[in-house]
């Protein structure tokens, strides 16, 4: 008999053996309680599951439902792979560009705060910083379009906000019905990018402060008093704004398939994570500094503590789409695009599929066939419900 379960030594794993000792010394949000039991509980009896036979040799197991959590490290492989697949039925064929936007530290204890006011600047300020100087008749004279997807994280785990974006290399000039090219470098100069995102970036989040939208607490508790906060947005006006600009990819799935990497990544997925004794989580990270492998070592309270840093807020939307991308532009400028480029519209391969045959798709392995014979179906004889709390 198999029994189809959760992994052991994942971020569930943790949770499982020292989230008792996390719960004694640390809050939690209701959001954090919510992710925090989900992924403990992912893929065990807790969640309830389904009993299969073979209907040829008699072969049994137990299959524990999933969590489902969106920030669960053993949840997002389906999600992230239909993702990808219904993007690559909207993107052009020409190249993309990826484009980084980050934050300057001194803004994560306001955002950490202030989440849902602080992520919808960035995805603001972004997203008007690109649309508007793609319309400039210096750089482009066109609408481009954007795919934003919002990261926290660093590979160290701490908190670090920024923006992963897809920009398609050129735009659609609605007045000439046509689409404009870019240049093969980015479109617009970087510095010109980070000096009006920065501008954008800072008139929201005065105008957040004006309308009274920013909660104070902690560490920045002194920023309630007008004459500290604008000393900290005076100070920020005077540093370089991070915005980076990777080399274009040559076509659509070069981009769709790395950002796709990004679209339902968590903060650390288990593959990362190396061992977890005497209290201790060993894990690996990539120094971008120097493109090596290293290894960190953390307590286990301060490994998931690091880890519920970056849950997202009830309903946030992290991925976003703006400009020829927007819902409001796919059966205007989109179509005229693909019209004018002789591209037709694609169809998901996902669509109307029961999940065992989308996990096929993705992995290549028909969970239906029998692991034992090789010859049955599995098919199901009984189901069984979650069992108790999942606290």
């Amino acid at each position: 008999m198999d029994t189809l379960t959760t992994t052991s030594n994942g971020v569930g794993g943790i949770i499982r053996q020292y989230g008792q000792q996390y719960r004694e010394h640390y809050k939690m949000s209701p959001v954090q309680q919510k992710a925090f039991f989900a992924i403990k509980n992912c893929r065990t009896s807790l969640m309830g599951g389904h009993t299969d036979r073979c209907d040829q040799c008699g072969h049994q197991r137990f299959f524990y439902n999933s969590c489902r959590n969106r920030h669960c490290p053993q949840c997002q492989g389906l999600k992230q792979a239909k993702w990808v697949d219904k993007l690559a039925c909207d993107l052009l064929p020409v190249q993309y560009f990826h484009i980084v936007f980050t934050i300057p530290s001194e803004l994560n204890s306001i955002a950490l705060t202030n989440p849902v006011v602080v992520y919808d600047i960035l995805f603001k300020a972004a997203s008007q910083t690109l649309i508007t100087l793609s319309k400039d008749r210096k750089y482009l004279n066109s609408v481009t379009g954007m795919v934003a997807i919002l990261h926290s994280w660093g590979q160290n785990l701490m908190y670090h906000p920024h923006l992963h974006t897809m920009v398609p290399a050129g735009g659609w000039n609605e007045r000439e019905q046509k689409w404009n090219p870019s240049r093969k470098k980015f479109f617009i100069p970087v510095r010109v990018l980070s000096t009006l995102f920065k501008g954008k970036f800072l008139f929201y989040l005065k105008r957040a402060y004006s309308d009274q939208k920013l909660i104070f607490a902690g560490e920045v508790n002194q920023l309630k008093t007008r004459r500290n906060f604008k000393a900290l947005v005076d100070s920020l006006y005077q540093k370089n704004w991070v915005v980076y600009a990777k080399k274009p990819f040559k076509n659509s799935s070069q981009i769709i398939n790395y950002l796709g990497r990004y679209s339902h990544r968590v903060a650390i997925a288990n593959s990362r994570i190396k061992s977890m004794e005497d209290n201790r989580i060993v894990f690996s990270m990539k120094d971008y500094r120097d493109g090596k492998l290293k290894i960190i070592q953390l307590q286990s309270t301060e490994f998931i503590r690091r880890f519920l840093l970056h849950v997202l807020p009830k309903s946030f939307c992290k991925i976003r789409y703006y400009g020829l991308f927007a819902t409001r532009n796919r059966s205007t400028m989109l179509l005229s695009c693909r019209k004018a480029m002789g591209k037709s519209l694609s169809v998901s391969r996902f669509i109307g599929l029961p999940w065992q045959q989308q996990l096929l798709l993705i992995t290549g392995h028909d969970i239906t066939v029998c692991p034992a014979c090789k010859k049955g179906n599995m098919l199901v004889t009984d189901t069984f419900k979650r069992i108790g709390s999942l606290a």
